[in-house]
C-alpha cells in the first residue's frame, strides 16, 4: 500500500493540497525540515525468511540514522536514495549476521514495478492535484531505476 504515513483515510481535505502544504514548508525560512528515512523491516529472502533480525537489533539501524543526521559519511547513493556503506552498520554482538548484500540489493524488476504502482496510486488517489514536485520526483526515480 502506498499510503504516506498510513493517513490517507483520515485526510479531511484534498490529498493533493495536503501534499502541497507540506512541500511549501521547504520554502519557509523559519522552518527546519526533518530528515526522512524509509526502512523495510519485513524484507524476505528467497526462502521467505526475514533478511533483518528485527526486535532489539532495529536499534542498530536507528543508530545509523542518527549518525547520518549528524552528517557522518556512512551512506552511499543509489537509484532509490541513500543506503548504508559497507561496514557502516554496527553489527558487533549480533547473533546471526544478516546477508547485507541481499539486504541492500536493488532488484531492477521490483523497483520498476514499484514506480508503476506509485504512479497508479497517485493517479487514483490524487489525480490532477498531484503537485508537480512529486510528479517530477517520480519521473526522476523512474529514470534512475531504468539506468540501474
Amino acid at each position: 500500500m502506498h499510503d504516506p504515513f498510513a493517513m490517507r483515510p483520515f485526510f479531511g481535505y484534498n490529498f493533493g493540497h495536503y501534499l502541497s502544504h507540506w512541500l511549501s514548508m521547504g520554502t519557509r525560512q523559519d522552518v527546519k525540515l526533518p530528515k526522512i528515512f524509509h526502512v523495510n523491516w519485513f524484507r524476505k529472502d528467497s526462502q521467505g525468511k526475514f533478511l533483518w533480525p528485527g526486535f532489539g537489533d532495529n536499534s542498530r539501524v536507528l543508530d545509523w540514522i542518527l549518525r547520518r543526521i549528524e552528517n557522518e559519511d556512512i551512506a552511499q547513493t543509489t537509484a532509490i536514495g541513500y543506503i548504508p556503506k559497507a561496514d557502516s552498520l554496527r553489527l558487533e554482538g549480533i547473533s546471526k549476521l544478516p546477508d547485507l548484500n541481499e539486504l541492500f540489493s536493488l532488484p531492477k524488476d521490483f523497483w520498476l514495478q514499484e514506480v508503476e504502482d506509485i504512479a497508479r496510486y497517485f493517479d487514483e488517489q490524487v489525480g490532477e492535484d498531484l503537485p508537480n514536485e512529486i510528479a517530477d520526483q517520480l519521473k526522476s526515480l523512474k529514470q534512475r531505476v531504468n539506468n540501474m
